[in-house]
């Protein structure tokens, strides 16, 4: 590792860059476009990670943010071989910010840029590799949306997909219509061009033209103006004179203009090992030589930026916080997309859970330790594992400085605790809380005897949860799976229309009550249980994309219903698209349940 970036994949810091962000002190800058700008980084164990700031344009925007911090913990659940998961992120910060690992290769863009076409040993195990990354995303409830050349990186063990939901995030706010664009109009499917809905099917319109960049060195669809470039996608057939012909017959499924005549992910798996004249095996050897190259002058990373010696004084400190849970980075990331922030904000979420597999050390996950001088953000903590010892992200940056200063607090604090209990003991037990105590807090209950109050659940976010007709979900599985049939714990239920039955279809309850919030009210705990417009039945012609319903079950979950659309004509089954945003046990049970 040397201290000097190299000048053609790492840029040294400017002026109106920052040195750290959440804690991450940076080293260099690895690229800027739409959405933010992307730092290169380090872990305290060493490890790279690529750290992405949201541009201020995107961070003023209410909508952007709650959408952000949604699609950050959906993408917290995917946990694929091919993917570049994330590792931490703030989405409270002054400007939004998530950190994934480095991963030291190029992207598909670049290295058809620099060497031309792929062989097609090489695009038959990107394509796979791709399209299993996809069929985890999806699993997740996310479709990438954005799925593109510069978000697909090729490790020296196979490609990984990065920035996935990011694009949804950004298709919330209004900038989406002011000169921003969202998603990039050569690898846009038709139905993204003509502003129609979307779903796993168009990221599989992306993986063909991925397939097809990658085989011919241009995209399919040609070169131009953003309008010239999606009228053809929309009205024309792609131009794949030079594709391969063993691969001609999947690319071209890929890339029909219906979204249900494309192939499964599954079955574009299957095809490319049955193309393939030998077995298919992902391996150090499955780039060119010329390419694989790339990825050693990556090896060779910048060191952080040092920080200043100056002895913090005692203004500078802030209350100490309570440690954060456990969290095991994964391999993989990087450095789509992503303006250089003035300052960072407070982290107001807790950290998510960890990831059920080990951190590994591969060629594509270098384990390097920083270079000298490189403080370790305190809060960060080794846990033992299978694998090389993960790590806990920084801590809020209010208990990183003034370390001497802030334990002179707590044990001050431990001292006042202790005096305090004592003359609790002699005055013969606890009292009563006053009104602004932490025993005041929750939903419910009382401090003086009664039963303990609720405290507001964290939420749990479900995407894209197909109901067929006649299936009930119920808000306390995890995830919200469709059953069979309609009893009276349904929380909610797809009833179609029926003959002198049912007058329309529409969505139903049997467990609790429904409120359909109008356009003005965005959809949170605080706006469910306030809202008593209390119904039992809503019908679909009620509805458009984005229309948020509160659900409030009588075993005292809440949630956000999200309304995403329902089955096309040309499905063979009847069903609609629900987000789900659910608070567990936030309300006491009815009594008669």
């Amino acid at each position: 590792m040397t201290d000097t970036p190299s000048a053609a994949h790492f840029k040294p810091l400017g002026e109106g860059d920052p040195p750290v962000v959440g804690g991450y002190r940076l080293a260099a800058v690895l690229g800027a476009g739409g959405m933010g700008k992307v730092y290169l980084s380090y872990t305290p164990g060493g490890r790279p990670v690529a750290l992405k700031v949201i541009r201020p344009e995107f961070s003023e925007d209410p909508e952007f943010r709650r959408r952000f911090h949604q699609e950050v913990q959906s993408a917290q659940r995917v946990q694929g071989l091919y993917t570049a998961p994330v590792i931490d992120f703030d989405t409270e910060a002054t400007q939004p910010w998530l950190a994934t690992s480095y991963v030291p290769g190029p992207s598909l863009a670049e290295a058809v840029a620099r060497h031309g076409a792929l062989p097609l040993r090489t695009v038959l195990l990107l394509t796979a590799g791709v399209a299993e990354a996809l069929h985890v995303i999806h699993g997740a409830g996310i479709i990438h949306r954005d799925l593109k050349p510069a978000n697909v990186l090729l490790a020296s063990d196979g490609p990984r997909v990065i920035d996935f939901g990011i694009a949804r995030a950004a298709d919330a706010t209004s900038l989406t219509g002011t000169g921003v664009s969202v998603g990039t109009p050569a690898f846009m499917a038709p139905e993204q061009a003509s502003a129609g809905p979307v779903s796993p099917a168009t990221d599989v319109f992306a993986l063909g033209q991925i397939a097809a960049f990658a085989a011919l060195g241009s995209p399919a669809y040609g070169n131009g103006s953003s309008p010239a470039v999606l009228y053809r996608i929309v009205h024309e057939d792609p131009d794949l004179t030079g594709v391969p012909a063993e691969l001609l017959p999947l690319v071209s499924r890929c890339l029909h203009r219906d979204p249900a005549a494309r192939p499964g992910l599954t079955e574009i798996i299957e095809l490319c090992h049955a193309i393939s004249p030998v077995a298919l095996r992902q391996g150090e050897d499955w780039l060119p030589r010329a390419v694989a190259g790339s990825i050693t002058e990556r090896l060779r990373m910048p060191g952080p930026v040092p920080p200043p010696s100056v002895t913090p004084t005692p203004t500078e400190v802030s209350p100490p916080h309570a440690p954060p849970r456990p969290w095991d980075p994964a391999p993989g990331a990087h450095h789509g997309d992503a303006a250089a922030p003035t300052q960072t904000g407070q982290r107001r979420f807790d950290t998510p859970p960890p990831p059920r597999y080990p951190v590994q050390t591969g060629p594509g996950n270098p384990g390097t330790l920083p270079p000298p001088g490189y403080p370790t953000p305190p809060g960060h903590r080794i846990q033992p594992t299978a694998g090389p010892a993960p790590y806990v992200p920084p801590r809020p940056r209010g208990a990183r400085r003034g370390l001497i200063v802030g334990a002179s607090i707590v044990g001050a604090v431990v001292v006042l605790g202790v005096v305090g209990s004592l003359l609790t003991d002699r005055s013969g037990g606890d009292e009563s809380k006053s009104p602004g105590s932490s025993a005041s807090r929750g939903t419910g209950g009382d401090a003086s005897g009664g039963k303990p109050g609720l405290t507001d659940p964290e939420p749990v976010s479900y995407k894209g949860i197909d109901i067929p007709e006649n299936y009930s979900v119920m808000l306390a599985d995890s995830p919200p799976r469709p059953t069979d049939g309609i009893t009276d714990s349904a929380d909610l239920f797809f009833e179609p229309k029926t003959l002198n039955v049912v007058e329309s279809d529409q969505i139903r309850t049997r467990n609790g009550t429904m409120v359909l919030l109008n356009n003005a009210r965005k959809g949170s705990l605080q706006t469910c249980r306030s809202e008593t417009r209390y119904t039992e039945e809503i019908r679909l012609d009620q509805l458009s994309d984005g229309s948020q319903i509160c659900l409030l079950s009588d075993a005292g979950h809440i949630a956000v219903a999200t309304y995403r659309g329902t089955s096309g004509a040309a499905d063979p089954s009847r069903y609609v698209t629900v987000d789900f945003t659910i608070w567990r046990n936030a309300e006491e049970p009815k009594a008669d349940r």
